[in-house]
């Protein structure tokens, strides 16, 4: 932990500290694009049923009508779920809809300006690839950070490759949780350990699957025992 640690507990609206931290165990983050036209809606409420514990929309190909429609309907399944919600990027209307928060890169809307914006109970997550990166999103008010990309990924094919190293350094270096984002699946989650990350974060691993709640439930156990050993 970051020797000059001066920021305590946090409480974002409903959420303290440690249910951020606890809800950063298995991490879903949403792309239509895997569904083989299936609604976003019953896969996130599989997901929620198989273990998921966090919940992003990121539709980057949507229009700004059909996110704000997607992130209504995702809001009320999280909050009868108690399960955080947050939109990637989407400041303004996470602020207009009242969503628990929203995930910003390092080329996003600053995190500062973000808190700024949506006020102290807002979660806020952060991109980071390297020490200095998630040192200085913890110092403007991250409440965690997203950190990869740890194998290459469809999803994010521009995405900088952060190492096992790296990320180890990270999240030695902040005292907020830490995700593992990238390739993270069933079968690489164990590659986590030692690591000391609070939990992954996926998006085909949950919505490409057949099932989503079984492989949420698998995923979610493999997660388990690299946050636990």
């Amino acid at each position: 932990m970051a020797a000059d640690a001066k920021l305590g507990p946090c409480q974002r609206g409903p959420w303290s500290a440690d249910a951020i931290r606890q809800s950063m165990l298995c991490y879903a983050v949403t792309d239509r694009a895997w569904l083989r036209g299936r609604t976003l809606a019953s896969c996130v409420e599989a997901a929620i049923q198989g273990g998921a514990t966090f919940i992003q929309l990121r539709e980057k190909k949507a229009t700004e009508a059909e996110t704000e429609k997607l992130a209504l309907e995702l809001k009320a399944i999280c909050a009868r779920a108690h399960v955080p919600f947050v939109l990637d990027d989407a400041v303004e209307l996470a602020k207009k809809l009242g969503a628990d928060g929203v995930h910003v890169g390092q080329e996003d809307l600053a995190c500062s300006q973000a808190r700024k914006i949506l006020g102290e109970d807002a979660i806020i997550g952060v991109s980071a690839q390297t020490v200095g990166e998630a040192v200085a999103a913890w110092k403007a008010g991250a409440d965690y950070l997203g950190v990869g990309a740890l194998h290459p990924t469809p999803t994010k094919p521009d995405a900088v490759d952060v190492s096992y190293e790296e990320l180890t350094r990270i999240c030695a270096a902040v005292p907020i949780p830490v995700i593992g984002i990238g390739g993270v699946d069933a079968k690489t989650a164990h590659e986590l350990a030692g690591t000391g990350v609070t939990g992954g974060a996926v998006v085909s691993a949950i919505f490409a699957a057949d099932d989503c709640r079984k492989a949420t439930e698998e995923l979610k156990a493999e997660l388990a025992k690299v946050v636990s050993a």
